[in-house]
């Protein structure tokens, strides 16, 4: 009968409002933990009978729909830490737990964070101390990234970094930027060949130089011939066969292009392209581009007055170098900084989204679980697609608001007094009826 509706119904209520309070219990003992979603409850009416002018009313009561709100994002807070990463934006860090190392990952279930605390352990695994592994696609020795599937955990690796890491940077490209003496090519010059030694850095760190030799050819009657031969000898090749590089060089003579390059003829070595300026050598441990300028170009190989000196030389590589220093840049790139001042990408950290966040199953350590009613997953190169930036020095704050929470605990409170007092109620009605029989 209805009286006995309403006691359900109170005793509902009691319950919901219950329900209720655990959840704010949850968000406020977690308002200090970084990268906690705050629960939320809601309250659904239930309906027993639906007939209109029935003249009897059966209360059906309440229930409480719980959800984890996860699709919400806390303030970032600033860290010290290169290696404390969160997310601005929407996506999150694959993780997987420290238990599972060793084990194959392909048959397991994407787990992911939206912020963490990463140290390296002992053996150089990127961990928090919950016991969290950062998850990542390493890169190629050249820093690139292998195409990887981006459905599948199978390309994802726990990030290993050690130490006691050294790397070295293999010299690749080199750019000359020199001045030859225009006298040495007139009759009867007493200026001979020009020498110079440019160190480069083999494959091993180790430190070796490209030996170039200018040779004038004088003129044969009054005036400058502007022609050079260059020879260009590679130290870490046999001494009997080091010559990788020869070309005849002429500069130009007129009033608008007077001292730049006016032809380069290759004699023997890699070819001359006019349109980069760059020579294609090839020294003992592999290619090698040297840009002599373009012709016309003044910022490379000249010819003016008598000096012979060197304008501006560049090259890239460094020697062997020790690791000082990991930071992840908003892209998603962890790249090592050695001592050398060589910066390399070891690995990329790409972003886990799905339809629905708040799908996602919640579990220990602010960590998630792909569930069904999340929709699968996608990894995306952080920037790219729904996902925003990978943040270093940073951690993501709690979305609890206390103020809020505090409200919602008084207001449940009195709910939950008032549905006590329904029950009361209904017990002293039902003290009345059993009365009427006395």
């Amino acid at each position: 009968m209805s009286i006995s509706s309403s006691l359900n119904a109170g005793v509902g209520g009691l319950a919901a409002n219950a329900t209720r309070l655990a959840g704010i219990a949850d968000n406020i003992a977690n308002s200090g933990t970084f990268g906690y979603k705050r629960v939320n409850t809601e309250f659904e009416g239930m309906v027993i009978n639906q007939a209109r002018g029935a003249g009897v009313y059966s209360a059906g009561g309440v229930r409480a729909m719980t959800s984890r709100l996860i699709d919400e994002k806390g303030g970032l807070v600033a860290s010290s830490n290169a290696l404390d990463l969160a997310i601005s934006g929407r996506g999150m860090l694959p993780v997987m737990p420290s238990v599972l190392l060793g084990t194959g990952v392909s048959d397991r279930p994407m787990m992911m964070t939206s912020t963490g605390a990463f140290r390296p352990d002992a053996k150089g695994v990127l961990r928090t101390d919950s016991g969290l592994v950062l998850m990542g696609w390493p890169a190629n020795s050249d820093g690139t990234i292998s195409t990887m599937p981006r459905d599948s955990v199978a390309g994802l690796q726990p990030v290993i970094l050690n130490a006691n890491q050294t790397s070295a940077d293999p010299t690749t490209s080199m750019s000359l930027g020199m001045n030859l003496p225009a006298l040495a090519t007139q009759a009867g010059s007493a200026m001979g060949p020009q020498t110079t030694k440019i160190e480069y850095f083999g494959n091993l760190g180790t430190s070796e130089s490209l030996n170039i030799t200018f040779t004038p050819t004088a003129a044969a009657g009054p005036g400058l011939s502007n022609t050079w031969t260059m020879e260009i000898r590679d130290s870490a090749s046999d001494p009997a066969s080091n010559l990788i590089g020869s070309y005849t060089l002429v500069f130009n003579d007129s009033q608008t292009l007077g001292g730049t390059l006016s032809s380069v003829t290759p004699l023997s070595g890699g070819a001359y392209d006019p349109a980069t300026g760059q020579l294609a050598l090839s020294v003992a441990g592999g290619p090698m581009t040297v840009n002599i300028g373009q012709l016309g170009d003044p910022n490379g190989l000249t010819q003016l007055d008598d000096d012979f000196a060197p304008t501006n030389i560049t090259k890239d590589g460094s020697p062997v170098g020790n690791l000082t220093g990991v930071e992840v840049d908003e892209n998603g790139f962890m790249r090592a900084t050695y001592d050398t001042g060589f910066i390399r990408t070891i690995y990329q950290i790409p972003l886990v989204d799905v339809p629905n966040p708040n799908g996602l199953i919640a579990l220990n350590n602010q960590t998630y679980q792909v569930s069904p009613s999340s929709g699968s997953f996608f990894l995306w190169d952080a920037g790219d697609g729904p996902t925003g930036a990978v943040v270093g020095y940073a951690r993501e704050g709690s979305t609890t608001d206390v103020a809020a929470e505090l409200t919602d605990m008084i207001q449940t409170q009195r709910a939950y007094s008032s549905n006590a007092k329904v029950i009361q109620t209904v017990d002293e009605m039902l003290q009345e009826t059993t009365n009427i029989k006395r």
